[in-house]
C-alpha cells in the first residue's frame, strides 16, 4: 500500500479551529514536522482542508514483503 509523508511548512496560527485539528489529526503540529500516512481516501480529505499549511508526497513502498539484510 502506497503510503503519503505529509511536512507542514505553514504556521496554524490564525487559521480556523477546525484546520487546526485537522493538522492535529494529521499527526503535525510544528512547522517542519513530517508525518507519514496510509494513502485512503480519509486522509486525502484531511489534506484537501489545509492545502496551503502541508506538503505532502506519496511513497511508494516498493520494499513491502523483502527483508532487510
Amino acid at each position: 500500500m502506497a503510503q503519503i509523508q505529509v511536512t507542514q511548512v505553514r504556521s496554524a496560527i490564525g487559521s480556523k479551529p477546525k484546520q487546526r485539528g485537522t493538522l492535529r489529526a494529521l499527526g503535525l503540529g510544528r512547522i517542519g514536522k513530517t508525518h507519514t500516512l496510509p494513502d485512503t481516501p480519509d486522509v486525502r480529505g484531511q489534506l484537501a482542508r489545509v492545502p496551503h499549511l502541508v506538503e505532502f508526497t506519496v511513497v511508494d513502498d516498493a520494499r513491502e514483503g523483502t527483508e532487510a539484510p
